[in-house]
């Protein structure tokens, strides 16, 4: 069975075909980064906008790089929750016009989930059950994964997500947008230890995250307490210490989280998806961590921890059980 999937949550459209064994035959992503880069962050209209502009063509890319006609699909799969209104209401129009259209099912999927179900696509093996932690620019939050379709909350983020987080020091640096990977490539040259940035609920049992306060620790380094003087942003080897350390902080938590959520649930296995899964150190920290207390570590490869439709794969799960999703399906911002 051929799918077409279908992803459009905030600021990449992208279209996906792959197949009810999970091979994957192709993976088109189109940008929005040019677009947003000038506003320090994603525009929800210019995003909705630029959907409309990419989405055809992106499907069109998509069927041509997997060598398949339109009428080849089987099923059209789409992201229909959670994300920016506007956005996922221009993936889900039209997947519902391409269901109809082919006379084909329509399968429904949870983006957060499907971030955990990258993380069992790359491994090409049965992950389940496992803890799963989604760390991206709108979530941060661990999951009790019994099965690839039955996944409870554990506990999330108070505030600011860690993707979040990382944007908003970035620019208090000065490094631009997205933040992210400029505030990574910044902290390769400072020093992890140059600050004592807060580790928040590091001595709690709780699986809860918190950001904001490490962020205003940040804010403070930078300005001291005239922060309403507007101050240039720090420069040089303090900008790489800061960086550096700040990054330190946040994988630090995410990682103690982590463990915390597998010794909680006692399974021997942690998934990880999300645009910070792309992250090095945090991604050397979880290994550091899997391998001491002797745990499978799953993160997809950097193409599949963005935003992509390949990884509403989740919808072949679905698909199996006859889970199809109603031709009056809407568009849900809210993660539930």
């Amino acid at each position: 069975m051929l799918f077409l999937a279908l992803e459009s949550s905030c600021d990449e459209t992208s279209a996906a075909v792959f197949n009810s064994d999970l091979q994957i035959l192709s993976n088109v992503v189109a940008s929005q980064t040019e677009l947003h880069a000038r506003f320090g962050g994603v525009v929800p209209e210019i995003a909705s906008r630029a959907h409309v502009r990419n989405l055809l063509p992106v499907v069109e890319e998509a069927l041509e790089r997997a060598n398949i006609a339109l009428n080849q699909i089987g099923c059209v799969a789409v992201h229909n929750t959670p994300g920016l209104v506007g956005a996922l209401l221009i993936s889900v129009s039209a997947a519902k016009m391409f269901a109809l259209a082919l006379g084909v099912p329509l399968v429904a999927v949870n983006h957060v989930h499907s971030h955990i179900y990258a993380a069992r696509i790359a491994a090409g093996r049965d992950i389940f059950p496992c803890v799963g932690l989604v760390v991206s620019g709108g979530h941060t939050s661990l999951f009790q994964c019994d099965s690839a379709l039955s996944l409870n909350l554990l506990g999330g983020t108070r505030d600011d997500a860690a993707g979040e987080a990382f944007d908003k020091v970035a620019a208090m640096l000065g490094l631009g947008f997205p933040g992210g990977p400029a505030l990574e490539r910044e902290a390769r040259n400072g020093n992890p230890k140059a600050f004592a940035f807060p580790r928040s609920f590091a001595d709690n049992e709780r699986l809860e995250f918190s950001f904001s306060g490490v962020k205003t620790s940040v804010l403070y380094a930078c300005h001291g307490f005239n922060v309403s003087k507007g101050t240039p942003p720090p420069s040089g080897q303090k900008r790489a210490d800061l960086a550096a350390s700040f990054q330190e902080a946040v994988v630090d938590v995410l990682a103690l989280k982590c463990l915390q959520a597998l010794r909680k649930s006692k399974f021997k296995r942690l998934a990880v998806g999300g645009g910070v899964s792309a992250n090095l150190r945090l991604r050397q920290k979880l290994e550091e961590m899997a391998a001491k207390e002797d745990v499978e570590l799953f993160i997809p490869p950097l193409n599949l921890c963005t935003d992509n439709a390949a990884m509403a794969a989740l919808a072949v799960e679905k698909w199996k059980l006859g889970e199809f999703a109603a031709d009056d399906l809407d568009a849900e911002p809210n993660f539930a």
